[in-house]
């Protein structure tokens, strides 16, 4: 649901890039505030693997293939502003590194991704969450917020092409929603899949709202999910699905496909390390750069946003007791 350069007018652009700007400021001072530093390894790790996963578009119907956005995971295990950095940070790499989004309509892009599928699907979580309790009941949960964030974005998608003259809302719309609710499918069962692997290893990690004072992501954990997120970069994203996404297949079927632009020269096009004849290879070496990328930024980011918390007389006291 990567919206390109040349799907929206001037105005979209700008309302859309004024509210992740005011948006990312809130999240950031959110961060600040409630994100334990213990927890920032965890925010490169979900950034890597949510970069890693989006390389792995499965293939829905008609042709048409859709990926994971990755807004509930992160919110999850990190926390609606956390996650909303996150995926803005994968989000700014995939436009200004592989030409997978465009660069000025990455306001639109962080709003769809970052607020509407990590922000409200976050939101929807902890609704269900408590009419839903239990192992069985957080998963069922998630499941449905995944599933709905991804139709709530695409809604916001159809939106802003309407807004920007790109298509009647009266065909837009129903394009949209029909084929992401589709993909929405795909979007729970990984996220639920990925959630309950965690539940059953580190449930700890899942209470990092409600416990900041449990003990940090661990080194091994660290390792196993960033060789986790390497090896689908490596291994698998070369066999991923190659029919367009939702969006992209829209655009062929109504015919606005062609308004699409490059305005920037990026290092890495189309996730395809240049230089490099074979097309497995040169995916897998991209996807393998584009993951440890993410990695480093959002764990570069989360120590910028996240400073040391001043530490009271008493709790001195209590530590030298």
């Amino acid at each position: 649901m990567h919206i390109p350069d040349g799907f929206l007018d001037a105005k979209t652009l700008a309302l859309t890039g004024a509210l992740s700007a005011g948006g990312l400021a809130v999240a950031a001072r959110q961060v600040h505030r409630t994100l334990p530093r213990n927890k920032i390894p965890l925010m490169g790790l979900g950034a890597a693997f949510v970069f890693a996963a989006q390389m792995l578009n499965f293939p829905v119907a008609g042709g048409t293939s859709g990926h994971l956005l990755g807004g509930v995971l992160a919110g999850v295990l990190l926390g609606p502003g956390a996650a909303a950095i996150v995926i803005a940070c994968v989000l700014t790499v995939q436009a200004l590194l592989f030409s997978d989004g465009g660069v000025l309509a990455l306001g639109a892009n962080i709003f769809n991704m970052s607020f509407i599928g990590a922000m409200v699907g976050c939101a929807i979580y902890h609704a269900a969450r408590k009419l839903l309790p239990g192992l069985r009941g957080r998963i069922t949960a998630i499941f449905f917020a995944a599933w709905l964030s991804t139709v709530l974005a695409a809604v916001t998608c159809a939106g802003e092409l309407s807004l920007s003259g790109t298509l009647p809302p009266e065909m837009v719309f129903p394009a949209m929603i029909s084929v992401h609710a589709l993909i929405g499918i795909g979007e729970g069962l990984i996220t639920s899949l990925v959630i309950l692997a965690i539940a059953r290893t580190r449930p700890d990690l899942l209470d990092a709202e409600t416990a900041p004072a449990a003990r940090g992501t661990g080194w091994e954990f660290l390792a196993f999910g960033l060789v986790v997120a390497l090896g689908l970069a490596i291994f698998v994203s070369p066999y991923a699905c190659a029919w367009p996404d939702g969006l992209d297949k829209v655009a062929e079927k109504i015919g606005f496909a062609g308004r699409a632009t490059t305005l920037i020269k990026t290092w890495i096009p189309d996730y395809k390390m240049p230089g490099i004849n074979s097309m497995g290879i040169a995916t897998a070496i991209a996807g393998a750069a584009g993951t440890l990328i993410m990695f480093g930024l959002a764990c570069l980011v989360g120590r910028v946003l996240v400073r040391e918390k001043p530490v009271s007389d008493g709790a001195v006291e209590n530590r030298r007791r």
